[in-house]
């Protein structure tokens, strides 16, 4: 039986029945980022204390991955067996903008502004069998 694991330790809390993301933010001037980073990106303050953000938001914008990436991308898939993927960036409330995968790669089914929630999804499989996952944010 495979196991599942995160991508990146410290992205997202894991496991969850409601994963969220894991983002930092300055307590000298409020700014939030995504991955946790250890000083403030706007004032550099050290002062930043980690928190999980807001698993919903909305669309601010998109674009369709048709092509597949290059190294050190690692994925099952193969230039034949390639698949589109959606990319969007995910506006959360009163924290950040945060691009990720999206779970359609329909055009016609991706409106700028309509409402996201963060899934967790499955990216590939290690070498040992494993379910390698990653979030993602699908449409509500």
């Amino acid at each position: 039986m495979s196991t599942q694991l995160p991508i990146a330790e410290g992205l997202f809390t894991w496991p969850s029945e409601n994963p969220a993301l894991l983002g930092s933010r300055c307590q000298s001037c409020g700014i939030a980022d995504f991955p946790v980073k250890k000083s403030c990106m706007a004032c550099g303050s050290e002062d930043v204390t980690t928190e999980e953000l807001p698993r919903r938001g909305k669309l601010w914008t998109w674009t369709i991955q048709g092509f597949m990436p290059k190294r050190p991308y690692k994925s099952d898939e193969t230039m034949e067996t390639f698949r589109p993927y959606g990319v969007g960036y995910v506006e959360l409330p009163g924290a950040i903008c945060v691009e990720s995968r999206l779970v359609e790669n329909t055009p016609e089914q991706l409106k700028i502004g309509m409402e996201m929630e963060l899934v967790v999804d499955t990216f590939r499989h290690d070498e040992d069998g494993n379910e390698v996952v990653s979030f993602a944010f699908k449409a509500v």
